[in-house]
Parts: C-alpha cells; structure tokens; sequence
C-alpha cells in the first residue's frame, strides 16, 4: 500500500468541540416506590441529565447522555467538566481507547458509581458520531439481531397509583401497543402487594405480561414467601427482591422458583455485573448504559450474559437501550418509560407488543427546545467550527 493510500484509510479528523449541558427533567408528579414507603428515599420529582455534543474537526457530530435521579447529577457534570479536556484533539474513531484515557483521567475516584457515568455522556456521543459518519443506526452500526424488541411499561404502575388508576394505565398501554406491564411491589404491608398483583391479573387476564419490581425492599425470609406466594400469577419476572449487592441471595432465588429474577439495574460497572453473572443471580440481567459507563462497557456486559444464556432487559433511558437490546442474541426486553420524551424531537414507535428500533443515523436524536430551556448549566471545550 502506498503512503498516499495508507492516509487515505487512516482517520485524520479529530475532536474539536464539546459541550457538556446539566439539564433537569421535571416529573409531572412526584414518583414513589417502595424505597419510599420504608423511608429510605424521598419522592423523586424530577431527573438531572448529562447531555454531551461533540463535534469534529471535519463536522461531524455526536450526541451523548447520562443521568442521575434524586442525587448525583451536579457531580456527574462535574466530573465530565474536568475530564472533558482531554478529549479535545483525539481521534473520535478510537472509542475504546478514550474510554480508558477517561477514565485514568479520574483515576482517584474509582472505576465505577459517579466516575464512570460522566464517562457515559461521552462515549454514547462518540459512538453516534461514529453511526451518524456511516450512514447507519446505532443498532445498525453495532450488528443488530431484530427490527424491533418487546417492550414493557412501567411509568403508569408506581405505588402512589391508586389501583383504579393503575388499570386504567395499564388497559392504555396494552391499546397503545406496548407489550408488557410492571407493578412496583415493596410495601411494608405484603398482603397490599399480593391484593395489587392478584386484582391486576384478574382485570389484565391470563395472557397478558405483568412484571413486578420490589426496589431491593425486601429481606431474605421476606422474599422467600413473596416469590411462592407470586409464583401462581405466572409473571414475568420478579425484579430486585433482594439489596442489588446480594448476588448469593438472589442466586437462591433464581434457583429455587420458576418465576424468573431480575436485577441488575442498580450495579455501576461492568465488574459488578460479571459477579452477578458468576453468582448466577439473575435469569433477566438489567444493565444500565448510563449507569455503567456508556456503551463500551454495556456491551462487555452484553457480551458476557450471552455466553451465560441470560436474556437482557435494559433499564431506563429507552432511546438508548432500544438500539443495545436489539444486537442482542437472546430476545430481549427495553423498558418503556416516556418521561424523557420532552427532551428529544423524535418519538419512537410502538407496535404490536414491541418497540420498533429507530433506522435515523447514529441514535436518531436531536434535543429539543424545551431541553435547552431546562438547561441549568453548561461548558463548552475547544472551537466550534
């Protein structure tokens, strides 16, 4: 190959501009789960977004996000704020590399929790620069399986839903074409969770997939009864029984009832999810791209549930995790929450029980004028072209 060829193939473009915007999502009501019935959290009402744009010397873009409920979005933008510099003049194509220079940059804060999800925002604006450059989708770029994943609600079954309501929610999302229905569950008193399950089964019927979600509320003898008590519902699965730390004891679950477990959506690095995976804690692993660090470690976690044989189901920020579900091997579930909606253009659609993964270029994202208006502070590095 001749030296002019060899340029030809090598990329010359680089990192020229970023911005880093802390955005704040507010909730139309206050969202409760178990962890606030038992005191440990107070109503949620709001979700703090890291959103990164970054563009290239040739004009390429990319846009990125990360997020924290409750506490720890002032940090996360912190910490991109001080990381963000040593991106500027980079080759935008060297993803993994840049992950991992990111990452020693804050060194002293750990390779997980707070560090990693600043880290996030980047590397998924990396990546859809990378797609967007190809003319291809996310998914498309990653090596998709299907055109589009089941998918399940949850914003409409918290437990400050009055049970009325939360039937009315749930006929409505099955209407509107989603596939799936999940039931928060934790409350001090059992017998109100068991009534909530059983009433919404009854008025679902026998077909139609329920979910429920403890929130890590319960104990061990606690979890044990709930799961036998459950098992006759024929649920989907039982999602974080136990403290998301407890491998060995949701790996007794997992073994002992033929309801599913699910966790793992709490669990802030790839590491973390691989002992869940050795424990073998989980038949449904429920990795958070955001929460992990973005999607070069998601995809290690990808990677090493698909050669145990577990099934994923991302949690949260569906814009994202539809495009990772669908290069997934094994039939995944995403979570449809539209609480993010306001901050994006474009809407996804849903059909037939199963959301239908995006064909635009990259994440198919652009951020709305309502994101910049609840924009609270932001930084930009470099020059913008």
């Amino acid at each position: 190959m001749t030296s002019s060829a060899l340029s030809e193939t090598t990329s010359q473009d680089r990192i020229q501009w970023i911005r880093l915007s802390s955005c704040y999502l507010p909730l139309a009501r206050p969202i409760s789960d178990a962890k606030v019935l038992t005191g440990r959290q107070k109503p949620m009402n709001e979700v703090a977004m890291l959103f990164a744009e970054i563009q290239t010397r040739d004009g390429h873009r990319g846009l990125g996000l990360s997020y924290a409920k409750r506490a720890g979005g002032p940090g996360q933008f912190a910490h991109a704020s001080e990381i963000a510099p040593t991106l500027l003049g980079e080759d935008p194509s060297d993803i993994a590399r840049l992950w991992t220079r990111m990452c020693w940059a804050g060194a002293s804060v750990g390779r997980s929790g707070l560090a990693v999800q600043a880290i996030a925002a980047f590397d998924v604006a990396l990546y859809d620069i990378k797609a967007r450059r190809a003319g291809l989708s996310l998914s498309k770029l990653l090596g998709s399986q299907r055109e589009s994943v089941r998918c399940y609600n949850t914003s409409g079954g918290f437990l400050h839903t009055p049970l009325d309501e939360l039937k009315r929610n749930a006929s409505a999302s099955l209407e509107r074409g989603i596939g799936g229905i999940k039931l928060k569950v934790g409350q001090p008193d059992c017998a109100l969770d068991i009534r909530r399950v059983e009433a919404m089964r009854a008025h679902l019927g026998d077909a139609a997939p329920i979910m429920v979600d403890a929130n890590q509320q319960w104990d061990r003898p606690t979890a044990q009864r709930m799961c036998r008590v459950f098992e006759e519902f024929n649920l989907v699965w039982i999602e974080e029984p136990l403290d998301a730390y407890d491998h060995e004891g949701h790996a007794a679950l997992a073994a002992r009832f033929d309801t599913p477990i699910a966790t793992g959506e709490m669990l802030t690095s790839a590491a973390e999810h691989g002992e869940l995976i050795r424990h073998r804690s989980a038949d449904f692993l429920m990795p958070d791209a955001p929460r992990v660090g973005g999607i070069t470690p998601f995809l290690q976690i990808a990677a090493q549930a698909e050669l145990a044989h577990l099934s994923l189901a991302p949690h949260f920020a569906m814009e994202l995790h539809v495009h990772l579900a669908a290069t997934c091997a094994n039939e995944p579930w995403v979570e449809h929450f539209d609480w993010l909606e306001p901050l994006f253009n474009e809407r996804l659609e849903i059909a037939n029980g199963r959301m239908l993964v995006p064909t635009r270029p990259g994440l198919g994202l652009s951020l709305s004028e309502q994101a910049r208006r609840w924009t609270r502070e932001s930084v930009e590095f470099g020059e913008r072209g």
